[in-house]
């Protein structure tokens, strides 16, 4: 069974999937509880990939027993199991919330729910180009149905303009790949990885193009500026389960560059090393003012989220900008944050929107909140953790990021990074005066709070303060996953013995 291990984060939320949406029209009880049982055997699936990746070991799955480069290759190495492990944690919290209701606008919520884990789980995971634009489109296909999950004008306006840009994507993916296979003959990356290192200078012209297209595509993915038109409106549109695992998605496009341009365009690749470095660092920084402004302007719950999770873009692409590993390591931290954080925000928002009757998540006036009390104080935590202030764990991830900015960088990043930190905490303070402070008029909205969203708030919400208590084996994990991608001879030799041996000799 161990030897499976790794390729279960695929095949479990596979199953389940197809299991519910052959299904559909079923018992809603019996496809909760095979939704919530398979989030669950994930999560517990996720804890165990950590412990084995955390010995430093990379180990791989050969699927069919055909063996790299040849086959598809799933990859275990520090970095996918905390992604693993961080996609279940966030997934649980979301599906339990939807079990509240939000699951019964369609008949097949969660079989799409645990096809959208596959997907993410398999960009993870895969070793392979070409697996990881089939696992994108995994991605496209069932977030796009989730985005529509019970209809409605602004979901199918989202939805358009998401499926549009990101099938642009998709294309242009395709022809980088293209590119690359033939230039180098080859799609796995550590072959690709050995190849570059004894690229023909003619082709080095091919090779950067071919780089530098999927540098698109994964900025689009991560809603990098001038890329991420799509995303405020998309997230803000969903339904707050869809949303709140959305804050993932992002993420996906953080890992696509990390992954990508330190294995294959790492330092053994001559000319073509780091060629997303100078790109990703000033984009980064427009992303956080951009960002920035959109918080400010937001006028929505919902929307505030959004571009909360642009400005967490901004702060993540600049570590991957420094390209130093104590910068990767601060922005690993700052992701499991900032990811769990806003994911709760977004099931948060749902809560206090169900209570304000017809003003919804808009910040204006509205009705007075049942459950005022409780969802003032969630939400007082989630703007402190948040907008990054101690002493919850955003302030611990910026301090290591700011820390980890080398001098020539910092009257860049400091400023920029602080600004939109305090541009966080004005528009939050706003809104948390205008839902909870401002003048109210007629009955409170009877829209009692049940345990199950309770839980899917809390068990989001409630990792700011646990990181805090696990700061120091968290930032051990990260630190040793940053060193780990910075040397990636070690995974390079886990895949191909024979390519290593090769060239010792």
């Amino acid at each position: 069974m161990m030897q499976h291990l790794v390729i279960l984060p695929i095949v479990l939320p596979l199953v389940a999937g197809v299991v519910l949406l052959r299904s559909r029209q079923g018992n809603t009880h019996h496809k909760r509880v095979i939704g919530v049982s398979a989030t669950v055997a994930l999560l517990a699936v996720a804890i165990a990939l950590v412990i084995k990746a955390s010995s430093g070991e990379v180990t791989y799955y050969a699927v069919g027993d055909w063996q790299p480069p040849f086959g598809i290759v799933m990859v275990l190495d520090r970095l996918s199991a905390l992604m693993i492990l961080l996609t279940a944690i966030l997934a649980l919290g979301c599906v339990v919330f939807a079990c509240a209701g939000d699951d019964e606008q369609g008949s097949n919520f969660h079989g799409l729910f645990q096809l959208q884990l596959m997907g993410i789980n398999g960009a993870f995971l895969t070793g392979d180009l070409f697996n990881l634009f089939v696992f994108f489109e995994v991605l496209l296909l069932a977030s796009y149905a989730l985005l529509m999950h019970g209809g409605g004008k602004a979901r199918i306006q989202a939805g358009v303009h998401y499926v549009v840009l990101n099938l642009a994507g998709s294309s242009l993916f395709l022809i980088a790949v293209g590119v690359l296979y033939g230039a180098t003959g080859t799609l796995n990356m550590a072959d690709m990885a050995v190849r570059l290192s004894e690229l023909n200078p003619e082709r080095a012209g091919l090779v950067s193009a071919g780089a530098l297209l999927l540098l698109v595509v994964f900025g689009l993915k991560a809603a990098i500026l001038p890329l991420y038109f799509w995303m405020p409106r998309a997230y803000a549109a969903a339904p707050a389960p869809v949303a709140a695992l959305f804050a993932i998605m992002t993420k996906v496009g953080i890992y696509a560059i990390l992954r990508v341009y330190h294995l294959v365009f790492g330092d053994h690749a001559g000319p073509l090393a780091a060629l997303e470095q100078p790109w990703v660092w000033w984009l980064s920084l427009a992303t956080l003012v951009v960002a920035a402004i959109g918080v400010l302007a937001a006028r929505d719950l919902r929307l505030l989220v959004a571009y909360l999770v642009l400005v967490s873009v901004g702060t993540l692409l600049a570590g991957i900008g420094i390209h130093t590993p104590q910068a990767i390591s601060a922005l690993l931290f700052y992701l499991v944050h900032t990811t769990l954080v806003t994911g709760g925000l977004f099931l948060l928002a749902e809560l206090i929107g169900l209570q304000r009757g017809k003003a919804n998540t808009r910040l204006v006036k509205g009705r007075p909140l049942q459950n005022g009390g409780l969802l003032a104080s969630l939400f007082f935590l989630s703007a402190v953790a948040v907008a990054g202030l101690p002493p919850l764990s955003g302030a611990i991830g910026k301090a290591l990021l700011l820390d980890a900015t080398p001098a020539d960088h910092q009257p860049w990043l400091w400023p920029i990074l602080l600004g939109a930190g305090l541009c966080s905490l004005v528009a939050l303070s706003r809104a948390g005066s205008t839902l909870f402070w401002r003048s109210h008029e007629g009955e409170p909205n009877r829209a009692p709070l049940t345990r199950r969203q309770l839980f899917g708030v809390s068990w989001l919400l409630g990792a700011s303060p646990l990181l805090v208590i696990l700061a120091g084996p968290v930032s051990d994990y990260t630190q040793a996953t940053a060193e780990q991608l910075a040397s990636p001879d070690p995974h390079i030799q886990a895949l191909l013995p024979e390519a290593v041996a090769g060239g010792d000799t």
